[in-house]
This record gives C-alpha cells, sequence and structure tokens, in this order.
C-alpha cells in the first residue's frame, strides 16, 4: 500500500517548504516537494533533498545513552528509558533543592523551527517553568536586526516575499539567495522577466551575486553607511517622496540632517566601493518604482548590525515605496503569524534570571549544575569554542542532551536522549520567508526508541510527579491552542490540505492601516530607542572591523555552507563530500601576503584560538577579507575545531546579537 503524506521541512531557513513523503509497507520511500504549495512549487533545496536518508543514517542515535568515558570521549552505553529519566529526575530534584531551580540552563536551539517540537513555539518552556529553570533567551540568529527593524516600523513583519515578482528593482543585500533560501529566486526571476534589475550588496561573490545584474563587493559591516549614501543621491535628485514622508513617517527633518553627513565621497572611503557606482545605484533606486530590499540574518551579525537595518529599513519610507505592492523591505515574516503561543510564564513561582544563548562561555558558570540542550549543538555552533569546550568539561555539570547524531555536543552529555526526525512526529510551522502555515504529519513510526520533544517532557514529567495538567497535553492540544487565534485556519483543515495562506489580502501590503509604532507612522526616530540607550536618530554604527584599524588583519566572515543547514548534514557523507572539506576564501593579494598556495591547508588564529582550513585563492572576496563557510562538526575538521574558535563572545549593537561576521584573524601555512 503507497501513502502520499504532507509535511514540512523543519529548519532554519526563510523557506519552512511544503514537502510531501511517499510511503510504502510503512517506509518512507521518497521525498520531494509539494507541487501544491505556491511557495515551494515542489522543490527542495539540495540538502533537504538527501532527508530520508539522513534519517536512516548508520550513527543516527535511536537509543537512550549513558556517558561511561571522560567528558568529551563520546564514550556511552545504551540505557533504558526508564533508566535515563530516572537518573534525570533524581538530578534535578537534587539539583532544585540545593541549588535552587535556576541551576538548570535549558539550552534550546533552532535545530527544528516547529511551534510544537521546536524553538518558534518554545518547546519545553512549561516543564522549565514549572521547576523554576532559568530564562533561556533564544537570541542567537536574528534578534539584533529584528530590534533595528522595530525601531522603524514597529514590527520586524515586512513584505510579503512572493510580491517581489512585482518589484522593478531589487536589492538583495547582505543575503545570498540561492544557498539560504531559494524559493525567493523565482519570484526574482519573474520580477527580472519584467524588466527588473537586481543588484546583490554582499562582500563575497556568492552564487547569488554572480547571478544577479550587479555585484557591490561593500566592505563588511558598512552597510548603515552605503544605505545613507544611496538616500543622499535620492535627496540630490530631488526624489524623496514628499507626501509619504509628510503624512506616514515622522522625524524626518532629524534624519535628513543625517542622510547629508553621507555624501558618495564619504561613503566610499566607508564601504571601499567605487564612489561611481554609489552614485549610480543611487540614482537607480531615486527614479525606480517599486523598490523591494531583501536583508537576511547575515547582515546584523556585527557590533552595528541592528543599526544597520534600522537605517536600511528607513529607505522606503523616504522613497514612498511602501506605497504599492513590490516595494518595501523583506527581513522577516515571523511577526505576521497570530498563533497563540503560550509558555504559561505564569507557572512560575518568582522571576528567575535570563541566561543568553550567545554567552553561553560566560554563562556556563559555577551557578549553572544542570545544561540542558535540545535541537542545540552549541560546541559547533555557538561562539568562543574553546571557552564552550573547556565549560562543558566541568565535572560537577550534569548535561543532559536530546540529539539525533552523536555532534561534538553530544561527546560531553552524561546522558543523551534519543531525538525524531521531522517525519516521525507532528508539528506545525510558519516560514519566516513567506505568508503559509505549514502542518507536517508524520509520515512513518519512530526508529528504535526515539522519541519527540512533546514526548520526551511529557514522560519525565510523569516520572517526577508534576501534576501541573497542561504538561500533558498532547500534540494535537497543542495545536488546536496555537491556532486559536488564527481566523479560518483550523486543525481539520490544515492536517487535510498541509497548508494555509495567512488571511491577509493578496497582495499583501503590511503597512496599509499604518505602522504598529507609538505614532502609527514609520519612524526615523524612536523615544523608544533613546530610552534603550540607542541613538534617537536612525543612522551609521560601523562594526568592530570597521572602525578597528588592525594592520596586516584579515576580516573573517562565516557565510551558510550551501550543503549543510548550520551543523545539519554535516555529517553526512555525500553532502561531506560536496563541500570539499573546511576551507576559508582568501583574495589573491593577501595570500600572496602570506605565502599561502591554493589548495593547502592553513591555520587561522587569533587570540581566542584557531581552525585549520584549505585556502582557496579567489577575487571572490574583496581584499582584506576571508571567508570560511560554517557548519563543519569540529570533530570532523582538520584540528578539531572550526571558524566558531576564532569568534568572539561579543555582542552586537541590539539584543545581544551574535558577532559572526566581525572578528579579525591571521591565515598562515599549516
Amino acid at each position: 500500500m503507497e501513502l502520499r503524506v504532507l509535511g514540512a521541512c523543519p529548519l532554519d531557513c526563510p523557506d519552512t517548504c511544503s514537502w510531501e513523503v511517499t510511503v510504502k509497507d510503512g517506509q518512507a520511500v521518497a521525498l520531494r516537494g509539494n507541487r501544491d504549495h505556491p511557495f515551494t512549487r515542489g522543490a527542495l533545496c539540495v540538502k533537504v533533498n538527501r532527508y530520508l536518508e539522513h534519517s536512516r543514517a548508520a550513527d543516527r542515535i535511536l537509543h537512550p545513552l549513558k556517558r561511561v568515558g571522560p567528558k568529551g570521549s563520546g564514550r556511552f552505553k545504551r540505557i533504558s528509558w526508564d533508566e535515563a529519566l530516572t537518573t534525570i529526575a533524581d538530578r534535578l530534584t537534587a539539583i532544585i533543592a540545593e541549588h535552587g531551580g535556576e541551576a538548570i540552563w535549558p539550552y534550546q536551539g533552532t535545530g527544528t523551527l516547529g511551534y510544537i517540537q521546536g524553538e518558534s513555539g518554545l518547546a519545553g518552556r512549561r516543564f522549565w517553568n514549572v521547576l523554576g529553570a532559568s530564562y533561556h533567551d533564544l537570541n542567537i540568529c536574528s534578534r539584533a536586526g529584528n530590534l533595528g527593524v522595530k525601531y522603524v516600523n514597529g514590527s520586524a513583519g515586512g513584505m510579503d516575499p512572493e510580491t517581489f515578482a512585482l518589484s522593478r528593482l531589487i536589492l538583495l543585500w547582505g543575503t545570498n539567495t540561492l544557498t539560504s533560501g531559494h524559493h525567493m529566486w523565482k519570484f526574482v526571476q519573474d520580477a527580472r522577466a519584467n524588466g527588473a534589475h537586481v543588484v546583490a550588496i554582499d562582500p563575497i561573490r556568492t552564487r547569488t551575486a554572480e547571478q544577479a545584474d550587479e555585484h557591490l563587493p561593500i566592505r563588511p559591516g558598512t552597510d548603515g553607511a552605503l544605505a545613507l549614501g544611496l538616500l543622499y543621491v535620492v535627496l540630490e535628485e530631488g526624489a524623496e517622496d514628499r507626501d509619504y514622508l509628510e503624512n506616514h513617517t515622522v522625524g524626518w527633518d532629524e534624519f535628513r540632517a543625517e542622510i547629508l553627513k553621507y555624501p558618495p565621497s564619504r561613503v566610499a572611503e566607508i564601504t571601499g566601493l567605487p564612489e561611481a557606482d554609489i552614485r549610480a545605484l543611487g540614482v537607480r533606486l531615486a527614479h525606480t518604482r517599486p523598490t523591494a530590499i531583501r536583508a537576511t540574518m547575515g547582515i546584523q551579525r556585527h557590533e552595528g548590525g541592528g543599526a544597520a537595518m534600522r537605517v536600511i529599513s528607513c529607505i522606503p519610507g523616504v522613497t514612498g515605496d511602501w506605497r504599492q505592492p513590490g516595494g518595501g523591505v523583506s527581513y522577516s515574516t515571523s511577526a505576521h503569524f497570530p498563533l497563540h503561543v503560550d509558555p504559561r510564564d505564569d507557572l512560575l513561582e518568582k522571576p528567575v534570571r535570563t541566561l543568553t544563548m550567545t554567552r553561553l562561555a560566560d554563562g556556563l558558570d559555577e551557578s549553572v549544575k544542570c545544561l540542558w540542550v535540545y535541537a542545540a549543538n552549541p560546541l559547533g555552533s555557538t561562539s568562543d569554542q574553546n571557552r564552550v569546550r573547556e565549560a562543558l568539561l566541568r565535572e560537577d555539570l550534569f548535561t543532559v542532551v536530546m540529539e539525533q547524531f552523536p555532534t561534538d555536543t553530544v561527546d560531553y552529555a552524561d546522558i543523551v536522549l534519543p531525538a525524531t526526525m521531522q517525519t516521525e512526529h507532528i508539528d506545525l510551522h510558519a516560514g519566516y520567508g513567506h505568508m503559509y502555515v505549514v502542518w507536517n504529519e508524520p509520515a512513518v513510526e519512530p526508529p528504535g526508541e526515539c522519541a519527540s520533544t512533546s514526548e520526551t517532557f511529557r514522560r519525565l514529567a510523569r516520572h517526577m510527579g508534576l501534576t501541573e495538567p497542561s504538561l500533558y497535553d498532547s500534540d494535537l492540544e497543542l495545536a488546536e491552542q496555537l491556532l486559536s487565534g488564527t481566523p479560518g485556519i483550523t486543525l481539520e483543515r490544515l492536517r487535510k490540505e498541509g497548508w494555509a495562506r495567512l488571511p491577509v489580502p493578496d497582495p499583501f501590503d503590511p503597512f496599509a492601516d499604518g505602522f504598529p509604532t507609538p505614532s502609527g507612522k514609520l519612524e526615523f526616530v524612536s523615544d523608544q530607542a533613546e530610552a534603550d540607550g540607542l541613538p534617537r536618530v536612525a543612522g551609521y554604527v560601523p562594526s568592530h572591523t570597521a572602525r578597528t584599524a588592525v594592520p596586516g588583519k584579515l576580516t573573517l566572515i562565516t557565510p551558510a555552507q550551501h550543503n549543510f543547514l548550520n551543523t545539519i548534514f554535516s555529517n553526512n557523507p555525500e553532502l561531506l563530500r560536496r563541500s570539499k572539506g573546511p576551507r576559508v576564501t582568501v583574495n589573491p593579494v593577501d595570500a600572496e601576503a602570506r605565502g599561502l598556495a591554493d589548495g593547502q591547508l592553513a591555520r587561522v588564529f587569533n587570540d581566542n584560538g584557531e581552525f585549520s582550513a584549505y585556502v582557496e585563492i579567489s577575487d571572490r572576496v574583496r581584499p582584506g577579507v576571508a571567508a570560511a563557510p560554517k557548519g563543519h562538526w569540529p570533530k570532523l575538521s582538520p584540528g578539531g575545531a572550526n571558524p566558531n574558535a576564532v569568534v568572539d563572545e561579543r555582542d552586537a549593537d541590539m539584543g545581544r546579537g551574535a558577532v559572526y561576521h566581525d572578528n579579525f584573524v591571521d591565515i598562515a601555512p599549516a
């Protein structure tokens, strides 16, 4: 018997594809994108195309494990669920009795963005609230940019990406669409077929930049200055939309004064771009309506990242591009989804401290007695890798990891719990790059003794004798609660159809009825930003490497690997082969100065640590920049480290975001 089961990709990508699994005799035999879904249109990415193969991999964790060797050795023995839960319950009870619930750090990541099993729905938070555990601030991915956009628009939600098909000028700003969310490219192509001009603004000549009509290889961390320089030209051309400025914005006079500080000549010095190119794009921006800007998370991973997204978000306020479909800014659509997430913070007996995801090395001190890691691989994905590793070696730190594969983080666990994959559990998803709610129906039974996140917490609550009823809500009950605030989208409909568009107009104008700001208008100036200790007026804040002159050092950026999704799939033999191993790309000028040869193994280092990578000499990066894609597992890499060994545990300007693209390094032959 053959079945077609509708599901959704759970991974940290804006596209959140709708997929269909073909099941024959209880086995998943084929996976493809859902042709009926308006955004997915039948296609999956090179990574997810191997998802079924990955779910059956020989190194899949199928049973609970208990450490029998030293921490970091990765030596475990198989145990029963009962023994695992008893061990955990006893340790948690003892920790709470002696140190209080705040000694527990529930470290959740973006390994799945599901609203039932993953990050979007804060899976497990009810359980942790009952125990009084520390609050885990999930800020690693997009926080700085989110806040920057919110200061201007009142919401990080922006354009419906499908309306890019209506644009006449498209700025792909710090985003590699063909690697990280490639379904967007179809709408870019639709726009080009109608005469749109596509510009990629990126320090690297990425796959996307190579396909664009124009590429501006900007110096990392100077995007805010470029935005102001382009607006300077708009003013020179007299092309500001004065009616829109008067009726739909506040603070124009102050912001205009800020713009006038950044003539193209100055911006050329800051960004490293030719003044003529800045002027040409500024003129094009001035006279092309509608203009759409796509800027995603990579652009804000530096010390001025929030400010960069803030000033970029001001552009359509000056040009009036929010007036029509195909104009505006797209950062994330998450804020448009009215799903009702209720982590039941009322279950806390008292306020608890906050521990910040991007500060794991600093936060994992003696006050933390239990680290519980789920949907995360912090030893492979988090800044200051060497200090994180040192902290995980503490014998008094009880570490539990819920995982599918033996990651570097698993090697430091005391107990490992086998986790299900997407084809094996129920979940509900909402894309942060489209306007659809997507349902995931399990296609097959979990292998071995794997359990979903929700089921694991139900089991543990039962084992600990917890009586709070909401801890035992079933997955379908959780789905009903989530959909309670979404008119017209019912669970019955989703399970039948697989997906549903949000109940908004098509095409969608997110600010047709005004902006959700205190003024109800787009805010070039923000009292809230000022109250938060930030500049009142949107403006340029340089990154650490852009403002600090360190002769002979290179700015390292760590873009997404085309074959991995963060560290997911990094142990897949075929995708690992296609990645060609850890690589660092350097400009020929910088390679010659360091005696580097193409293909040789080199050390990339700074005061934090070092990692090894194979040199790729190419003008795809500008002089002064090195690019080392993220995602390789440290233990599968030469030298046992990846680029996070050299990434500082510093904060971005907003929300304590990470600074993965804002570090100085040097490179030498290994």
